[in-house]
C-alpha cells in the first residue's frame, strides 16, 4: 500500500518513564540499567585468595567497612595461613588480632570456631551449599550468598547487608526490615540473571550516593523514580 506524498510522518512513540509511584517491577529496570551504567565495575570489595578467606573475612565484615577488614586481613592471612592455625590460636591474641572490625570477642570465636567445624565436619574444607554454610557460627545467608557467589561460582540467593537493606527500602523494593524477607521479596522481583551482582550496585551506590542518615539525592540517577527522593 502506497503513501501519499503529502502524508504526515508517523512518529515514533516510546512507552511513559516509569514514576516514583510506579509498582516496583516496572521501575525495578531501569534502576539496575542506570546503577550498571553508573557503576560498570561493582564487585566485592573483600581480599581473598581462598574459600576460607573469603568467609573468614565477611565474617570480619559484620558492622565494619571492608578497607578497614582488607586492613585486618592483610595481617591475619599472613598470621593464620591454615584452619589449624585458627583452629590452635590463643584466643585472647587472636581477639587482639581483629580487634578493630568491633565486636573482636564473638567474631574471634566464630573464626575460632568455624575453623574447627570445617577441620571436623568438612574435611577442612568450605562447604559449598547454602544449608551446609549456615551452620557455621557467624554464617547466616548473607555471609554464605557472599562466599557462594565469589568462590564457587554459585547464586542461591541475593546478598542483604546494610546498603542493599537501606537502598531496597528507599527504592520501595519492599517493606519489609528483616534480611530475610528483603532477600525474600529483591528474589521475587528481580531476575536470578542479576542477583549476584545487584547487591554490589546497591552497595557502590549506597556508599557514594544514597547514604545514612541522609543521601545526596540531587546526584542520585534514581531520583526521578525513587519515592524517597528529597528532590
Amino acid at each position: 500500500m502506497s503513501v501519499p506524498p503529502d502524508a504526515p510522518a508517523l512518529k515514533r512513540t516510546r512507552p511513559p518513564r516509569p514514576r516514583r509511584t510506579d509498582p516496583a517491577e516496572r521501575r525495578f529496570p531501569i534502576i539496575h540499567r542506570r546503577l550498571s551504567r553508573a557503576y560498570p565495575d561493582a564487585r566485592c570489595a573483600l581480599n581473598f585468595s581462598n574459600p576460607h578467606e573469603m568467609l573468614f573475612a565477611t565474617i570480619l565484615s559484620a558492622q565494619c567497612t571492608d578497607a578497614m577488614v582488607n586492613k585486618v586481613t592483610e595481617k591475619l592471612f599472613a598470621k593464620y595461613p591454615t584452619l589449624e592455625d585458627y583452629a590452635s590460636a590463643d584466643i585472647l591474641e587472636l581477639q587482639q588480632d581483629v580487634k578493630p572490625t568491633g565486636f573482636f570477642r564473638q567474631k574471634s570465636k566464630n573464626l575460632q570456631t568455624t575453623a574447627r567445624v570445617l577441620l571436623e565436619r568438612f574435611d577442612g574444607r568450605v562447604p559449598s551449599t547454602m544449608a551446609e554454610l549456615v551452620t557455621l557460627p557467624g554464617a547466616a545467608r548473607k555471609t554464605a550468598n557472599i562466599v557462594l557467589g565469589n568462590s564457587f561460582g554459585k547464586v542461591e540467593g541475593i546478598a542483604v547487608d546494610t546498603h542493599v537493606r537501606r537502598l531496597s527500602q528507599r527504592l520501595g523494593l519492599t517493606v519489609n526490615e528483616d534480611p530475610v524477607k528483603i532477600e525474600q521479596d529483591l528474589m521475587a522481583l528481580v531476575p536470578k540473571s542479576k542477583w549476584f551482582k545487584l547487591s554490589y550496585l546497591f552497595i557502590e551506590h549506597g556508599r557514594a550516593v544514597c547514604k545514612a542518615p541522609v543521601p545526596r539525592c540531587a546526584d542520585c540517577v534514581l531520583n526521578d523514580i525513587c519515592p524517597s527522593s528529597r528532590v
